[in-house]
This record gives structure tokens, C-alpha cells and sequence, in this order.
């Protein structure tokens, strides 16, 4: 059985990702990218479905973890009544796809054991596995290759492979398993101290021009190395998590696949980015969307695969039992074929403190600008699944008009100050006109005299977290009464134990069963919104609070069940880390301003 969700460390080399254990067993990854098939998938199944586990063989008395400061290395300490020894996991960058494990004495002398069981295609397929040497074991099946060069003599058994060797202080015995197509030649042992040398340079490289952030730095620099982890370096693409199907409800059918490009989440980190004085990422990700959008406006999806891929086709896979047997699990994501309304304005602003941060402008940005605004000016007023992607039918959700209204505005803004044609400034002026058509609309049937608040749909009587996103994208002053109604209404009706639901899924049919736990980025929002209207000590215990579930490494899931007290969902989520270093900048400038400018609106606070 798989470990807690909050008991995994994650690796990653910007291609694709690992998840590895506190008792050191590496339950899920998919080679040579995010979205490939897993070749460990014990996360969603058991030891057979693939996973790679090298831990001591006696009782372990205390475990401690962490990462080597500003790096994606992960040091996992052992001790045990004969000695003390360390786990060292990485996965080196700028390789086709390896993982590397160093187990290192400390004090003492450690017996550990190592148990490889390799499943290609998420657990389902054992492969051919040859001795090609004394100490190198080679993995076929399909396409696929597994090559794993080991310190220790190597032993079969029920299609499992494991080793016992002991190390003594100062000793280290490395184990690296390397990917390949099956079709090539195996491949030579890189030099494992150099790409040591490399990996650590590079996160170092990386992580050490993030900024200061007050009492958060730290925070938030492990936040953005996690954000960093989660970008396909090859195309600049960033998935939403790096796992599918962990569930948001233990034993329940809401488990999904988060290893692709959301348009909102990927948004919502190309602005942290920003907001952080990365351009190179923001850059990236911006040149990303613009191959992957590039065509008729109507065929934009909300989201793709990591090069842009269009067809995300989703189906089950009946031999995983589902962690903790939450059933399906799920590949592929078929909310990549709804209408979702407000991912037009995520995108829009994005692209507007991109250019006000400096970014170059792309050649190919106004353009799409011109074409995708008249189409929709067409589609607006059409009911959408919304940013939680409903299974059921479409309404009419106030934050997708509120986004549709972003889209609007940011583009008059930013078409009025570049324009250089009549043509320009005529669709800036039409945007602009479009944009206050929806405000009233919006203001009009989206909002609920009775409830004193905005509501989730028009019509509704429920609210919604989105609905927070009125006063953060400067919709509205966040000290309107309208805005006020509805923070309280949210608090009182969304919020268990001081985290908030993003709405009421038993009042509110969403086409799926089942419960969830307190969606994370939500009750950020609210921190956020505290922040606007000065309720600054409210705005800092929240935060507070939600920093302090995260785990022992700083990793966050998407949801958190507060009557367990245990992480939900997909792991670790963007969304969750956006959060973190978005709130956190907030508040510090709020206190100690910054020369940072904020992903909100005119009516937002400004960072310097």
C-alpha cells in the first residue's frame, strides 16, 4: 500500500518527475516525460505495479528528510540501532532520463536492502530483464528500456530484483537507473560525480536569484524550485501536477490526470514567475502558449500535452486498485474539450504583466489578440463548465463572465497603448466597450440583492472561492459593500476549520459523487483578499496556517481534509505553490515594498 500522499518528496529533472517515500521506496515515474506511461506505479496500485525501494532491513528507530538548501536533491537520514546512514536521490539534468541513489554511512554500520520491481506502461507489463554484466541489469518491454548500473551483487526473485549490503561510516554504494529506447544500443554510466556536480549547479544557479521575501523566503524559494521541476524544459510547457488520479476524496471516482498544461494553472505560474523576476521561465512558458493556441480561435483548448498536444483522450485503467482504492484511475483529461470562459482572461492578463515586466513582445501577439477577441465577444454570453470543470450541464458562471470581463479590459489597455493602426485602436475601443457590457451584466445578474453577495451562477443561491477573484482582479474596489457581502458569505458558509471549500459540492451539482476536501489555492485567495481591504492580521495567521501543512520538504497537494488532517488530490499541485508565493509576496509588500508588480488589477495593491 502506498504511503500518505503528504509522505512523499518529489524529483524531477524538468522533463518528468519522481515521487519517492519517507521509508526511501520510489512509488511513481514516468519516463522520458510527465505524461508518459509509469514504469513505477505503486502509488495507485501495490509493490507489484512498480516501485524501487532501498531502506534499511532492521526496525528504523527515526527518520529525518530534507532537500540540500536551494536544490531539488533530497537527503533522506536513517537511523537504526546499529548505526546511522543516508539516502541521497536525485535525477540528474540534461540526460535522456536517469535516477540516481547514493546510500551513504554516517556512524555505525547499516544493513540496507534494495527491491527493484519494474512495470512498464502505469504497472500493467513486466518486462524482459537480462544480467548483461555482474552489476548491470537491463529492463525491455516495447519501446522501453530500464538500465541499472548497482554497486552490489544483483538477485531475481518473482520478477522482483534485490540485493542486502551493508555500509559503514564513510562508506557510499550508488545505484543509477537510466532510461532508453529499447531499439538503441545500452547506453555507458555517465560519470555520476559530475552530474552530481552539474545537478546541484543548476538548481543552485537557478534557486539563488530569488528575491527576498521577509520571514517566507525560504518558503517560497522551495516553492518556486518545485514550480521549476514542474516545467518541461524542451518546450517551456508546465503541468498542473506531476501525478494522476490521487484522489480528492479517499475512496471516491474524483481522480483525474494533472500531468498536462492548463491554460489557468500555467498562467497562474508564468505570473509567480514574473512576480519573482524569472523572465526566462515566464518567456518560455509565453512562447509555449502562442505555438500551442496558434490557429482558429474557436479550436483553443483549456489545456494541452507538454508540446502543445491537442488530444488528451481519457480512459481508465481497471488493473490499478487507485490509492487507497479510489477508483478510476484515470489517463488522459476529457475537460480538455470544454468551453471554460475565464481562461481567455487568465491568459490576458498574464500576457499583460508579461509586457509590463519587460518580456519582448512576441510578433505573433497581437495578431492572435485580433482574432480571438471578436470570437469572444461571440461566446461570452454562452453558459461554461467553469474554472472546476463541472460534468454536467453548462451555466452560467459569474467568475467565467468576471474573466471574460479581465480579457476584455486588459486587452483594451494593452492594444490602446501599442496600437499603430486605425484598425488597433478600433478593436481596443470595441474592448473596451465589450468590457463594461459585461460589468454590467455581471453586476446585474450575477449578483444577489437577498444574499447580499455574488453568487456562483446566475440565478444560484450557492457562492463559490472564484467568487474572490471579483476583488483580485480590480472587477470590483475590494471595500465594495458587494464585495464585502460576499467575502462574508463565503467565510461563513465555505470555510471547515479555517480553510475554505471552493464551493458546496452537497448543495451543488457538479456531474460528479462524492465529497472533497478544502481546496488550498482557495483559502490562499482569501489571504490575498485580506490583504486588499487591511485585515492584515487575519491575512498572516491564514497564511500561516496553510504554510504549515505543507510537508516536511515544503510540498504542497492540491486539497486538505481537515477531519483527518491528511493531504488530498494530485501532488504536488501548482496551484498550492502559486499560492504560497503569491501570498507571501503580498504580504510582504504590504509591510515592505518591493519593486514587484502584482498579477491584479488597477484596483490591486501595488508592490512598489
Amino acid at each position: 500500500m502506498a504511503a500518505l500522499i503528504e509522505d512523499y518528496a518529489l524529483l524531477g529533472n524538468c522533463k518528468t518527475a519522481a515521487l519517492v517515500s519517507r521509508d526511501g521506496s520510489l512509488d511513481w515515474l514516468c519516463f522520458p516525460r510527465f505524461d508518459a506511461p509509469a514504469c513505477f506505479a505503486a502509488l495507485l496500485g501495490n509493490s507489484d505495479n512498480g516501485c524501487w525501494k532501498i531502506a534499511p532491513s532492521a526496525e528504523i528507530r527515526r527518520t529525518e528528510r530534507r532537500y540540500q538548501d536551494g536544490t531539488l536533491i533530497l537527503e533522506t537520514e536513517f537511523h537504526t540501532d546499529t548505526g546511522r546512514a543516508m539516502l541521497v536521490d536525485f535525477m540528474p539534468m540534461n540526460t535522456q532520463g536517469h535516477v540516481v541513489r547514493s546510500v551513504v554511512g554516517l556512524e555505525g554500520q547499516v544493513e540496507f536492502v534494495m527491491d527493484l520491481a519494474i512495470r512498464f506502461d502505469y504497472g500493467s507489463t513486466v518486462p524482459w530483464v537480462e544480467k548483461r554484466e555482474p552489476h548491470v541489469l537491463t529492463a525491455v518491454a516495447g519501446p522501453d528500456m530500464l538500465v541499472l548500473h548497482s554497486p552490489v551483487d544483483l538477485h531475481p526473485k518473482d520478477h522482483h530484483t534485490g540485493s542486502r549490503f551493508q555500509v559503514a561510516a564513510g562508506e557510499r554504494k550508488t545505484f543509477c537507473l537510466a532510461w532508453q529506447p529499447s531499439n538503441e544500443p545500452v547506453q555507458a554510466a555517465i560519470d555520476i560525480d559530475r552530474a552530481f556536480r552539474d545537478t546541484e549547479r543548476f538548481w543552485l544557479d537557478f534557486s539563488g536569484h530569488c528575491p527576498e521575501v521577509g520571514a517566507w523566503s525560504a518558503q517560497v524559494k522551495r516553492s518556486l524550485i518545485t514550480l521549476k521541476a514542474m516545467t518541461y524544459a524542451p518546450t517551456g510547457g508546465i503541468v498542473a501536477a506531476v501525478t494522476t488520479s490521487l484522489p480528492e476524496e479517499l475512496g471516491g471516482e474524483r481522480n483525474w490526470d494533472y500531468r498536462y498544461c492548463w491554460l489557468r494553472d500555467a498562467t497562474m505560474t508564468l505570473l509567480a514567475f514574473i512576480n519573482l523576476g524569472y523572465l526566462e521561465e515566464a518567456t518560455a512558458w509565453r512562447d509555449w502558449l502562442l505555438r500551442s493556441i496558434a490557429g482558429n480561435p474557436e479550436q483553443i483548448q483549456i489545456m494541452y500535452g507538454l508540446a502543445g498536444e491537442r488530444r488528451l483522450q481519457e480512459y481508465e485503467l481497471p488493473w490499478l486498485a487507485g490509492y487507497e482504492g479510489s477508483k478510476p484511475v484515470r489517463v488522459g483529461n476529457g475537460a480538455a474539450t470544454q468551453l471554460q470562459l475565464d481562461v481567455y482572461g487568465e491568459v490576458a492578463d498574464a500576457m499583460t504583466h508579461a509586457m509590463r515586466s519587460g518580456m519582448p513582445q512576441h510578433p505573433r501577439g497581437i495578431g492572435i489578440s485580433r482574432l480571438v477577441m471578436p470570437y469572444l465577444e461571440k461566446v461570452w454570453r454562452q453558459p461554461d463548465a467553469g474554472i472546476w470543470e463541472i460534468r454536467c450541464e453548462p451555466r452560467h458562471f459569474t467568475h467565467s463572465k468576471v474573466m471574460a470581463w479581465v480579457a476584455f479590459d486588459r486587452n483594451a489597455k494593452q492594444l490602446a497603448s501599442i496600437a499603430t493602426s486605425d484598425r488597433d485602436r478600433r478593436l481596443a475601443q470595441r474592448c473596451r466597450e465589450v468590457a463594461e457590457e459585461i460589468h454590467a451584466d455581471v453586476c446585474r445578474h450575477g449578483f444577489d440583492e437577498q444574499l447580499g453577495s455574488f453568487v456562483q451562477s446566475y440565478g444560484s443561491k450557492e457562492v463559490d472561492a472564484s467568487l474572490l477573484q471579483i476583488a483580485m482582479t480590480g472587477f470590483l474596489p475590494a471595500d465594495d459593500p458587494r464585495v464585502l457581502g460576499t467575502v462574508e458569505l463565503i467565510e461563513r458558509t465555505l470555510m471547515q476549520d479555517g480553510l475554505l471549500l471552493r464551493y458546496d459540492s452537497e448543495r451543488t451539482s457538479d456531474g460528479v459523487s462524492g465529497g472533497e476536501g478544502t481546496f488550498l489555492v482557495c483559502s490562499f485567495w482569501l489571504a490575498d483578499v485580506y490583504v486588499l481591504l487591511g485585515r492584515m492580521d487575519e491575512a498572516r495567521a491564514l497564511f500561516e496556517r496553510l504554510c504549515g501543512l505543507c510537508n516536511d520538504v515544503g510540498l504542497l497537494a492540491e486539497q486538505y481534509d481537515v477531519k483527518d488532517q491528511r493531504m488530498l488530490g494530485n501532488f504536488p499541485q501548482a496551484f498550492s505553490h502559486i499560492g504560497i508565493i503569491n501570498t507571501a509576496l503580498n504580504l510582504h509588500r504590504a509591510q515592505a515594498p518591493c519593486p514587484i508588480r502584482e498579477r491584479t488589477g488597477e484596483a490591486a495593491v501595488e508592490i512598489g
